[in-house]
């Protein structure tokens, strides 16, 4: 029997004031993470209205902030375009996420209240789930659920600022990484032994699997960009 076909993502932003520039960013954003938009692709502002029902002024702000985050380019001529990264730029940005990460996952063993640990396991949980049953964009929101929890408990604002200013075109990695087969289950046995360092109080163990865990997402995420480049030189 064929498999039914997945419904396809909803992109349409609610109207509410107090969140409609948000959303309307959020909105392309995902497009982007889930394939609608690829690397290199245009994102026509008449395209982008419909997509997300809102006006070309929301959508023009929303692009900004893209921009800025280094998730599209505005190109001379042709408008703005889905960021196009290198495996050489994937292994610099995963280069300072590792030694990041390493040391949010240290901080967190030593810094962290019973609460932040606790939000942190409802986290991983919910991630589990979703890993194991959800669609794309719930695995990787509940992907970012996880690392939210992560900072909080960190206790460091300069760590989180900077680990934010990266935040897109790490998700935009994340998602490349989580295409792999047998990705989500390595992941998972990862982040499990984070999990075991964290709740152990053991900063010098968390240290090492958080950034093992960058490393070895690293390597996934660089071959798929590597595989892609050579198919576009061959082709």
């Amino acid at each position: 029997m064929q498999e039914a076909a997945k419904p396809i993502a909803d992109f349409k932003v609610p109207r509410v004031a107090s969140v409609l520039r948000h959303g309307v960013t959020e909105s392309i954003r995902n497009a982007i993470l889930l394939g609608r938009f690829r690397p290199g692709d245009r994102l026509p502002e008449r395209e982008l209205c419909e997509m997300t029902g809102v006006s070309r002024t929301l959508v023009r702000e929303a692009l900004r902030q893209l921009e800025s985050e280094g998730l599209i380019n505005v190109i001379a001529h042709r408008g703005p375009v889905v960021e196009r990264l290198t495996p050489e730029q994937a292994e610099g940005i995963y280069q300072v996420r590792e030694e990041l990460e390493g040391l949010a996952s240290q901080l967190f063993a030593e810094r962290a209240s019973a609460e932040h640990l606790k939000a942190l396991k409802e986290a991983f949980k919910a991630l589990k789930q979703e890993l194991a049953h959800g669609d794309a964009l719930a695995q990787i929101k509940s992907k970012n659920r996880f690392y939210e929890c992560l900072m909080e408990g960190c206790g460091n604002e300069a760590l989180t600022i900077t680990l934010k200013l990266l935040n897109s075109r790490v998700m935009l990695l994340r998602s490349t990484s989580m295409q792999a087969p047998g990705r989500a289950k390595q992941s998972i046995a990862e982040l499990s032994d984070l999990m075991d360092a964290l709740a152990a109080r053991d900063g010098a163990r968390a240290r090492k699997a958080g950034s093992l865990h960058v490393r070895n997402a690293a390597a996934v995420a660089v071959r798929i960009l590597r595989e892609k480049e050579a198919l576009k030189d061959a082709g």
